[in-house]
């Protein structure tokens, strides 16, 4: 990388991020209700989920130095409503933690202590990954660090590294003024396993549909049958969001959380003038502790 960040503009991106992340996951989330065709989207109010909530709860606590994973979970337990699509794993574990368990004994306890291999972890991560534009190999130890708070699993671990390895590539293109490659650089940052595979195996199709047929469109809500679909999305559409959406939502699946991850990765890259003002304006707006929080530095 041959520029440097200032706090300022690690926040500026991370925020910029999560606007995609969060019109993506409200206008998915719309999909579940009546099929949504992005020529004519729903009539506003698009509420968001929990993709957005723990995405907000992230960006809060974004700062120089390692992920502040203890005051993540503390904003995860404090903010988490379990009425925005919350899994009943999640909503056990979120629980736990606002009651007072430690978060590393809550995230090892589920799922019978194998830990959560699923999506949640991924589908947050976007924002964190453009704070850490300048350097992939931070993007993905500070994603690994975001994704342990609440994913215990290595495979939830992976997706976690992986969406927040390819928003760094993306603001890191976008700073750079060329676009980027996306599935090689983050194959190359994510740990072995069933993530990293289907990212390798993602370089092979051109078709949104294929795609989302041989990878998943996360219907299972894992981390293996959601992220490579979603970055291939991103990859694919990278100077698009608009098109980026739209493919996600004809592959159906977990379509709030394919286009949360995927909006979030392009937004990084077009900057806000890429989403659609209308949309923007249709999306729920965000909820009013996180711009306390990143006006004060909390």
């Amino acid at each position: 990388m041959s520029f440097t960040l200032f706090p300022g503009t690690r926040l500026a991106l991370a925020l910029e991020s999560l606007a995609g992340l969060s019109v993506g996951d409200a206008l998915g989330a719309q999909h579940f209700v009546t099929p949504v065709d992005p020529a004519q989207p729903p009539a506003a109010p698009w509420p968001w989920t929990d993709d957005t909530e723990q995405a907000c709860c992230l960006v809060a606590v974004l700062a120089e130095g390692d992920f502040d994973r203890d005051a993540f979970a503390d904003l995860l337990g404090r903010h988490h409503d379990p009425y925005r699509g919350y899994g009943p794993g999640a909503v056990v574990m979120l629980r736990e933690i606002r009651n007072g368990l430690p978060w590393p004994i809550a995230a090892a306890a589920a799922f019978d202590g194998q830990g959560s291999a699923g999506n949640g972890a991924a589908m947050r991560a976007a924002p964190l990954g453009a704070w850490h534009a300048d350097s992939l190999a931070h993007a993905a130890a500070q994603g690994a660090r975001a994704a342990e708070v609440t994913h215990a699993h290595p495979e939830g671990i992976a997706g976690g590294v992986a969406v927040a390895v390819a928003a760094a590539v993306a603001a890191a293109g976008r700073l750079d003024g060329h676009r980027p490659g996306l599935l090689g650089a983050v194959a190359a940052h994510t740990p072995d396993g069933l993530v990293r595979d289907g990212l390798l195996a993602a370089g092979r199709f051109r078709d949104p549909l294929e795609a989302a047929y041989e990878l998943g469109n996360g219907a299972r809500a894992m981390a293996r049958d959601t992220v490579p679909f979603a970055v291939w999305v991103a990859d694919r559409f990278l100077d698009d969001y608009p098109a980026a959406i739209a493919a996600c939502l004809r592959a159906g699946g977990d379509v709030d959380t394919t286009c949360a991850i995927a909006g979030g990765i392009v937004a990084a890259h077009t900057g806000p003038d890429g989403i659609p003002p209308d949309w923007l304006a249709a999306r729920e707006p965000l909820p009013t502790w996180l711009a306390a929080a990143t006006a004060t530095g909390e």
